[in-house]
């Protein structure tokens, strides 16, 4: 991976919106199912991450950007829950790499970077959702997540058309070195 990461804080993810709103059409126009139909407006695209800032402001996401020559290339996000039961746990969405920048590493590198600054907030539990048999779901299971089972007709992908989602998890930090 030539790209570097780095995690935003809020005022960072508003100076990056709109490169940020291109990556998200970009993945949508693309076939990634990741909560949008096609065509994604890029009003849409932006007013979504102008929200993402908020909630990384408020200490609920965590956020990183892959950036290869200066431009954002890739994205991933980890949610983080508001309930004292669960705050060993975070979810892990959108993963994101710029048609034009995969087959590169990039989406390992993003996700290994989540991963251990997961471990390094005391999370010990990881969890997502892709769409099943997607491209992603070997990059999940190739990074060691384990498929917990699919849910059928559980999203529609960018073209409208309702598809099985996959749940994968992944022990992480002292809960992987324990297992």
């Amino acid at each position: 991976m030539t790209a570097t990461v780095t995690r935003l804080d809020a005022p960072q993810v508003l100076s990056l919106v709109e490169e940020l709103a291109d990556l998200l059409a970009d993945t949508v126009h693309g076939g990634a199912s990741i909560g949008f139909l096609a065509p994604l407006d890029h009003a849409e695209a932006v007013a979504w991450w102008r929200e993402r800032a908020a909630g990384v402001a408020a200490g609920q996401l965590a956020v990183w950007v892959a950036r290869d020559a200066g431009r954002v290339v890739g994205t991933v996000t980890l949610a983080f829950p508001d309930k004292p039961n669960s705050r060993h746990r975070a979810e892990l969405v959108k993963l994101m790499v710029h048609r034009d920048a995969r087959g590169r590493g990039l989406a390992r590198g993003l996700l290994t970077t989540a991963e251990e600054a997961a471990t390094g907030a005391g999370i010990t539990l990881l969890h997502l959702d892709t769409e099943t048999d997607s491209a992603a779901e070997h990059l999940y299971r190739s990074a060691g997540w384990t498929r917990a089972g699919v849910i059928p007709d559980y999203a529609a992908s960018p073209d409208g058309v309702l598809r099985p989602t996959t749940l994968y998890y992944k022990h992480v930090g002292e809960a992987a070195t324990a297992g």
